[in-house]
């Protein structure tokens, strides 16, 4: 037998705010169920595993050693502008990707 990814787990200082940029950026939802101190996002449609955002009382501290690649179904510049507009922020472009960071500065890279 193998092991599968069942969810990926965000350290921050306010799961839900979190968990409502990645839902919105995802196209899914936070689950009923969240709270100030934890909350999840199931995978919308496609499966996956679910993300879920731990209150820590440490802030984070330095560049993540692993982040998320999205792919744009539409062209880069408009699914950054709509992740900029759900409160993620630009961090550095390059010709094939954009690296940009969610509102609690976890990287995560938007790419064609």
């Amino acid at each position: 037998m193998v092991s599968f990814v069942k969810s990926v787990t965000f350290d921050c200082s306010s799961p839900l705010r979190l968990a409502t940029f990645w839902a919105a950026a995802l196209g899914s939802n936070v689950d009923e169920d969240s709270t100030e101190q934890r909350a999840w996002v199931e995978p919308a449609g496609w499966g996956g595993p679910t993300l879920w955002f731990q209150r820590v009382p440490e802030a984070k501290l330095s560049k993540n050693r692993q982040h998320f690649d999205l792919r744009a179904i539409g062209s880069v510049e408009t699914e950054v502008q709509r992740l900029t507009a759900l409160g993620a922020t630009i961090l550095d472009e390059h010709s094939d990707l954009v690296v940009m960071a969610d509102p609690e500065g976890n990287e995560f890279c938007v790419e064609a």
